[in-house]
């Protein structure tokens, strides 16, 4: 089982900047897909962006597109989740998440990190 962490989080103005990374503590998780989801009090969680285990297809939410990049480090250890032009619309609990597939489906993922927060004030 991994043990994914979360960092990176924090508060910003609107229309800032964010760089979120998740990491495994114990290993390298190079040959899983990985997502970035999250969750807003009272809502559902929510898919943000997923990339493959090669890092060569990414996918996005309609949301974010244009707005967040998903990349994955050079020796495929770490995920991160660049974050422009933030609103605050994307106020939430953010996750990483890893599967065998980047798909947008919270259930399709095994492994979950603890979140990290991401407030944007307007």
């Amino acid at each position: 089982q991994m043990h994914l962490v979360e960092s990176g989080g924090g508060l910003v103005q609107a229309g800032g900047s964010l760089r979120l990374s998740c990491a495994d503590s114990g290993r390298a998780f190079n040959s899983y897909a990985m997502g970035w989801f999250r969750q807003a009090p009272g809502k559902e969680r929510e898919f943000v962006a997923a990339i493959n285990w090669s890092g060569t297809t990414t996918y996005y939410a309609d949301s974010v597109k244009g707005r967040f990049t998903i990349s994955r480090g050079d020796a495929k250890n770490a995920v991160a989740l660049q974050m422009k032009n933030l609103r605050p619309e994307d106020t939430a609990l953010y996750y990483c998440a890893a599967g065998f597939y980047p798909r947008q489906v919270a259930g399709e993922y095994n492994d979950w990190g603890q979140g990290t927060q991401v407030t944007v004030s307007s």
